[in-house]
């Protein structure tokens, strides 16, 4: 079931903390849950404007009760895992009484103590990622690539009837702002007889989303897709660095390995299922020529309401633009009602075969690129497979990143009539490889 829109998503909403409305990405109609430290122990908190509410602080504060109170103590340790253990029932009360608490002034002296401005914490995974999986569900994306190396045949006989996904590494998981080393490995240029041991020539970003599992299942006991909402608990940003030449001579015939194992960057805030409520849209529909989804992925309250209305954005910011004090440059914008499938037909999929979801896994949307070049979601689609160099203001030119550039990728949720919220920005800057 879809999480309800109720007056925490009211647009005219008062919020008593400064600069949190109309705030870019945390207006009191998000409040995204995250992991943060102030100079001390890593506990839960809540993004409102420019500052993080504090989970424990408010757990011992005996301004909540009930479930709220029990949600507020499961994200008070160093992982948010306990807490999306719970499900939605607790996150959901723990959204509404925060946002009172947030929304009355006469609350203002007992919870302003407990907020930490956001420029004097640091921000972490928001959980321990037990499994993180990639999917392949921006359809532009892999026809995109498909084109590349299979011109008259695109796409895989398989796409349109599964969801094609691998499991990542959920060790290299990393929160924004973290360096990205640049990866060393196997690749065969053309050119070359034999392959190539050294760092990656063809660094590239991947523009996408991931999901944050709730409530797991039993291994053995799959998750009908009308029950896959329930297992979903927010959603984040995800950048799938990709070493492609290195992907391109490892992957058959088993998919990637270490081009893709050595990073992957997502936004530190888990912007949850129940501030998305207002921004569920219809899922595209598939052409009359396609075939429908298997009954295993078909719902029909799904197909109506499970898309999101997010407007995704990338941008790069090279070493010299920073140097010039340049802003960055945009690389692209586009929706990620682009994917082919739903996310709730991502996580049926994946339990399909009694496969089993943990509290704090991680799934990747894979690349979500618009159908034109203005939305491409990496620099393999933008530059034709490194053919054709972008150009940037400064004069510079990329076929994929340098040492020194930086990606930032943006998301922010936009519906008529509903405050316009933000997942915070998820970025990450190329260093060299290590010897």
């Amino acid at each position: 079931m879809i999480a309800p829109i109720d007056a925490t998503h009211d647009p005219a909403r008062p919020c008593w903390v400064v600069g949190a409305v109309g705030h870019r990405d945390f207006p009191i109609q998000n409040l995204p849950l995250g992991i943060f430290s102030a100079g001390d122990e890593r506990r839960g908190g809540i993004a409102i404007g420019d500052f993080v509410l504090d989970l424990r602080a408010l757990a011992a504060s005996r301004l909540l009760d009930g479930p709220a109170q029990a949600a507020a103590e499961a994200a008070s340790g160093p992982t948010l895992n306990p807490l999306l253990g719970l499900g939605s029932v607790p996150r959901l009360a723990l959204r509404r009484r925060v946002s009172e608490l947030l929304s009355e002034r006469e609350q203002r002296g007992r919870v302003a103590p407990l907020l930490h401005a956001a420029a004097d914490c640091v921000l972490h995974l928001p959980a321990a990622i037990g499994d993180y999986t990639d999917f392949y569900a921006g359809i532009h994306h892999a026809s995109n690539v498909g084109r590349l190396f299979r011109p008259d045949n695109p796409l895989l006989p398989n796409y349109k009837y599964v969801p094609i996904g691998y499991h990542g590494r959920a060790s290299s998981v990393r929160s924004s702002d973290t360096g990205v080393v640049r990866p060393v490995g196997q690749r065969k240029p053309p050119e070359a007889a034999v392959p190539l041991f050294g760092p990656t020539q063809r660094l590239d970003y991947e523009l996408e989303m991931g999901a944050w599992i709730g409530p797991g299942n039993d291994l053995g006991s799959p998750i009908a897709i009308g029950e896959a909402e329930g297992h979903v608990a927010g959603l984040c940003l995800l950048n799938d660095w990709s070493a492609r030449d290195i992907q391109a001579w490892e992957y058959q015939p088993l998919g990637p390995f270490l081009a893709k194992s050595f990073a992957t960057t997502v936004s530190p805030w888990i912007v949850t299922a129940e501030a998305l409520a207002p921004f569920r849209i219809a899922q595209p529909p598939r052409p009359a020529s396609e075939p429908a989804p298997l009954p295993h992925l078909f719902d029909a309250e799904d197909q109506a309401r499970g898309a999101y209305a997010i407007r995704l954005e990338a941008a790069l910011l090279t070493a010299n633009m920073r140097a010039s004090g340049l802003p960055s440059h945009p690389l692209s914008s586009g929706q990620m009602s682009a994917m082919y499938w739903t996310i709730a037909q991502l996580v049926a999929h994946h339990a399909s075969n009694g496969c089993n979801l943990r509290p704090g896994d991680l799934l990747g949307t894979g690349t979500i690129s618009a159908p034109t070049p203005d939305g491409y979601g990496s620099l393999l689609e933008i530059t034709n497979g490194g053919a054709t160099p972008l150009a940037l203001p400064n004069g510079e030119t990329r076929s994929f990143l340098q040492d020194g550039d930086e990606v930032i990728l943006t998301a922010h949720a936009e519906a008529e009539g509903f405050a316009t919220i933000g997942f915070g920005p998820c970025r990450g800057t190329i260093l060299p490889a290590r010897a």
